[in-house]
């Protein structure tokens, strides 16, 4: 297990079991880590609760002002009327959404903030907030109240606070026991009516983007069909090195962790992780072994035999009728299993440390050799038992690792290490040394022949070697590309190169080597898709920003920050994109340049969400230290003014949205509130200045984009008892018909729009072996766009199916029929 911190503040406990890493050793025990993550929980469950503590004490210091504020408003009313109220037993019982749900301030109610005066003396102006229903404010004899006077608008947010009967209707829906109002549109009448179904529309999965190199071994084949066998996160993808096409092998219920190809070249075996399901209770892992050309599982190997995952896998070379398996427990059990008939025919404890590698040797079923942390076994199955032989170094130094191995043509082992050797063992005893590379020998592969390709760490290079072992050729690949992870032969002359910072590329020795897969290579949040074109881009802990272009399927270019990225957002004139990173420093690249054309810092703290407004005049950024900063933005989106800044959350800023005028800001933060603020467009002489008020109406506008994870329109993506992080991020379409929900849980859900009732039925889509950290529609919704967090993938679905017309027909079919609608079935 791990720890990921998600940029929102919460924690996830990673139940995958950690794969190997080279200067690392496996763990002897598992109680320590085991314990060590629950108290990593319990630790986060208190942060939880002390977050949702101060959110209390906030909001009763909030109620405690407005209690000071409102007493002097009785000596306004009439005498009867402040007679007849108690304003001590007034005080509504309610939590503090609710009052503010109904308070209208005013201008200068807060106190001015000297801290936020610019450099020219010009104070800044603060956004005061407001969740609120959209209702004109009668009295008990249904007049309408006068909003006009310097005094009026005070006695409206008394009267809407104290009176009893005032008009609206309100849901409640509870996080982590927390209630949270949720007011309904006026324009839907029957609420009860509302019809929840799955949509139309139904994604497919059309392109993997990643490769897992940074902590994997073996996991790149060549097959006969022209394709690059490879794997990342749950899926196993089949990439045709020449028409640039892809097919998906997608029966593993969590990540892969290993692959080998059969000896008919057809049938492959994968292995994958235990993981957890949504409960946090373990799922079974196993081996898949599956026909590489119709994608049918043809038998499925050792579920709820092998512990916390499957490390390795290899099939026997006479007729491919075994495999050897050696699992993640803590003994790391070498099992041997009969393919057709999916049996167990031998087990065996091998070692406490961890395991790289396992083969059976070429010319004898009988014999299986393991390497790993400072040893090789050679053991010797018979009759269902075996035997095991420690290899000897003799008189050479023996290795922290041995981190590959293959058999040459004459039947000798030849191992590679972290000493940067290359060892050929005669029986059990290592006869001869070649010094390979500087650092580890991360791979070794055979060519027809006899010939040897061996790849590099530290010095990143791929030398060939003859049968005898002399140097033949030898190539460095780019820096940016990482060490060499694994290598594939594709002719004998051209070959395929795994690489540690996930990329997999295509070349020769005389040719050179270009990318052909690439990805991020650390936990990813920044997701935007571009206004108007087939590009979105990606930022994360990594440090890069990518621009990847959805109709190629390829990484148009990739940027280094200093900093991690955690999120972005496009211009809408579509020439600019702005990054906001860990540091509270933001960024804005020009496309076509990739140049830095502004940055600024607001606060010290993460920046969690980047938006522009529809028009492009704005840039909202959200930030960790609860406040959302405005910006004014001129000259395409090259030139920024701050002038103002939101205050009024108790927590930190997790998403927001901008009105499709313009003129509101919906947001949600970290103890789950929804604030509202409106920016108020006031002509001063002969150019125009903002004042930024709070704005009674906020709650029923038209929204440009639906990034909130809290709102009336996507109450119903929640599920009964959720925690406030199961859901990281989600995103309604352009058409207004459907919205895409990335969960804790390693999902994708596609829901229908809007979706305000509990239990709203959606289609489900496996593919991340991580929580889902972001979703994004391209600007045609023809694809959507899910990121994983740990897993470092990205998956583009294609949207197929759907309807015409849009969200706001089935709100208009609800306000005009009372006709009652059938319980929701969940798909």
């Amino acid at each position: 297990m791990r720890t990921t911190t998600h940029p929102t503040g919460a924690s996830f406990v990673m139940h995958h079991s950690d794969p190997f890493i080279d200067d690392v050793s496996a763990d002897s025990s598992a109680e320590f880590p085991d314990r060590t993550s629950m108290m990593e929980v319990r630790l986060q469950a208190q942060e939880d609760e002390i977050t949702l503590l101060k959110s209390s004490l906030a909001d009763a210091l909030r109620r405690i002002r407005l209690h000071d504020q409102l007493l002097p408003l009785l000596k306004v009313l009439p005498p009867r009327r402040a007679q007849s109220l108690n304003l001590e037993d007034a005080l509504p019982p309610e939590p503090i959404e609710e009052t503010r749900a109904k308070l209208h301030r005013v201008p200068g109610m807060e106190e001015e903030d000297e801290e936020d005066k610019e450099a020219g003396g010009e104070q800044e102006k603060e956004l005061s907030w407001t969740s609120s229903v959209e209702e004109p404010i009668q009295t008990e004899g249904n007049c309408a109240l006068s909003q006009t006077g310097c005094g009026c608008v005070f006695i409206v947010a008394f009267l809407f606070l104290f009176y009893p009967c005032l008009p609206g209707q309100s849901i409640k829906m509870f996080i982590r026991g927390r209630p949270i109002t949720m007011y309904i549109p006026s324009n839907i009448q029957n609420y009860e009516d509302l019809k929840m179904e799955p949509p139309s529309e139904k994604l497919e999965l059309d392109w993997v983007y990643g490769y897992r190199g940074r902590d994997c071994r073996a996991n790149l084949y060549f097959l006969p069909t022209g394709e690059a066998v490879y794997f990342i996160a749950c899926v196993i993808v089949l990439y045709h090195i020449n028409n640039r096409t892809q097919r998906h092998y997608r029966k593993h219920t969590d990540c892969v962790r290993c692959l080998t190809v059969h000896p008919d070249r057809v049938r492959v075996a994968s292995g994958q992780t235990a993981g957890v399901d949504k409960d946090g209770k373990p799922l079974q892992p196993c081996v898949h072994i599956w026909d590489s050309t119709t994608l049918v599982t043809l038998q499925q190997i050792g579920l709820g035999t092998f512990q916390r995952g499957v490390g390795s896998v290899a099939f026997s070379f006479d007729s491919g009728a075994f495999l050897c398996v050696i699992d993640d427990s803590n003994e790391h059990m070498l099992s041997v299993w009969d393919c057709n008939k999916g049996t167990k025919h031998a087990e065996v404890k091998s070692t406490n440390e961890a395991v790289f590698a396992v083969e059976f040797n070429p010319s004898d079923s009988t014999n299986i050799i393991t390497c790993g942390k400072s040893h090789v076994y050679f053991w010797t199955l018979s009759a269902g038992q075996f035997t095991k032989k420690q290899g000897i170094f003799g008189k050479y130094k023996k290795p922290k690792f041995i981190q590959c191995f293959v058999f040459s043509l004459t039947g000798d082992v030849l191992t590679g290490d972290s000493e940067g050797n290359i060892l050929t063992w005669g029986k059990s005893a290592a006869d001869i040394k070649t010094l390979a590379h500087e650092g580890s020998v991360f791979t070794l592969c055979t060519l027809q022949g006899g010939a040897l390709l061996s790849g590099g760490g530290k010095d990143r290079k791929i030398i060939r070697w003859s049968a005898d072992l002399a140097p033949e050729r030898e190539r460095e690949i780019p820096e940016k590309f990482g060490a060499v992870r694994t290598i594939a032969d594709v002719d004998g002359e051209e070959i395929l190169v795994g690489t540690t910072r996930n990329a997999i590329l295509r070349g020769t020795f005389s040719d050179g080597f270009v990318a052909i897969v690439q990805g991020h290579v650390d936990e990813m949040w920044g997701l935007a898709t571009h206004p108007s074109q087939n590009i979105f881009i990606t930022c994360g802990h990594d440090k890069q920003v990518c621009l990847w272009n959805t109709e190629e399927h390829k990484l148009e270019w990739c940027i280094n920050l200093e900093e991690y990225g955690l999120c972005a957002g496009f211009c809408p004139n579509g020439s600019v994109v702005s990054v906001g990173l860990s540091t509270g420093r933001w960024l804005v690249v020009d496309l076509q340049t990739r140049e830095v054309v502004s940055e600024s810092t607001d606060g010290n703290e993460q920046l969690s969400v980047m938006r522009y407004s529809p028009d492009g005049s704005f840039l909202a950024v959200g930030s960790h230290d609860n406040f959302i900063y405005i910006y004014s933005v001129t000259e395409n989106g090259r030139r920024y003014n701050r002038f103002g800044k939101c205050n009024g959350h108790s927590s930190f800023i997790t998403h927001l949205d901008w009105s499709k005028d313009g003129k509101y800001i919906m947001s949600n933060s970290g103890d789950y509130e929804i604030l509202y603020c409106k920016l108020k467009h006031i002509p001063v002489n002969t150019h125009c200045d903002y004042v930024l008020t709070g704005d009674i109406a906020a709650g029923y506008r038209e929204w440009a984009s639906y990034t909130c994870v809290l709102g009336f329109h996507v109450m119903g993506v929640w599920l009964e008892g959720s925690d406030g992080t199961d859901i990281n991020a989600l995103c309604r379409s352009h058409s207004e018909r459907m919205v895409a929900v990335a969960d804790d849980f390693c999902k994708v859900h596609l829901f229908q729009y809007p979706c305000p009732k509990p239990k709203a039925p959606s289609h489900k889509y496996d593919g991340h072996g991580s929580h889902v950290t972001n979703v994004c529609f391209t600007h045609s919704d023809s694809h959507l766009l899910s990121m994983g967090g740990k897993d470092t993938c990205i998956l583009q679905w294609k949207v197929v199916g759907g309807s015409a017309g849009d969200s706001r027909d089935r709100l208009a079919s609800v306000s005009s029929s009372s006709t009652s609608s059938p319980e929701p079935v969940t798909t």
